[in-house]
């Protein structure tokens, strides 16, 4: 199962921060200042698993690093550490479809649509989609569901009043 997923820049800021088990809040940024740490510190020729420190409660540590940012996956002994590296791929490449060429600053402006790439490619902890056509079809239907109604299909107060007089 998949237990939190991290992304951070490179100074440790956090973009997102999803955990799918509950945490104290406190316990959660030191968890989070804990994996920077770890991960930061690694040269990029080195294996991207981690085995868990004190504070992780036996999870692994699965990570990939793009341009400025630090995705982390946190999953137990029951995921694939291989199988985790290519969900990360896919939800990067979802990420790269909605944003086209997705970037830091995606990340911070448009975090909810971020989170819902994740619930798409992540629900409670478990893997639920990793077709990228799937993945985007479902954004893009949420981003056209979400738009806002065009104003001369909008009824006024005075329409609505008229159809009751």
């Amino acid at each position: 199962m998949i237990q939190s997923v991290l992304i951070f820049n490179q100074l440790g800021k956090p973009r997102l921060v999803k955990f799918y088990e509950p945490l104290d809040a406190s316990i959660q940024q030191t968890l989070v200042r804990e994996i920077h740490t770890l991960v930061s510190k690694r040269p990029d020729t080195l294996c991207n698993f981690l085995e868990s420190s004190q504070s992780v409660n036996g999870a692994r540590i699965i990570y990939r690093h793009y341009a400025t940012l630090f995705f982390v996956f946190l999953v137990d002994s029951s995921e694939s550490e291989l199988g985790i590296l290519d969900l990360i791929q896919v939800f990067v490449e979802a990420l790269d479809r909605v944003f086209e060429n997705v970037c830091e600053l995606d990340l911070i402006f448009h975090f909810d649509e971020i989170h819902y790439v994740l619930a798409e490619v992540v629900s409670a902890g478990m893997v639920v989609e990793t077709n990228l056509k799937e993945i985007s079809r479902a954004v893009t239907e949420a981003k056209r569901m979400a738009k806002p109604v065009q104003e001369g299909s909008r009824l006024g107060i005075g329409a609505l009043r008229r159809g009751f007089a």
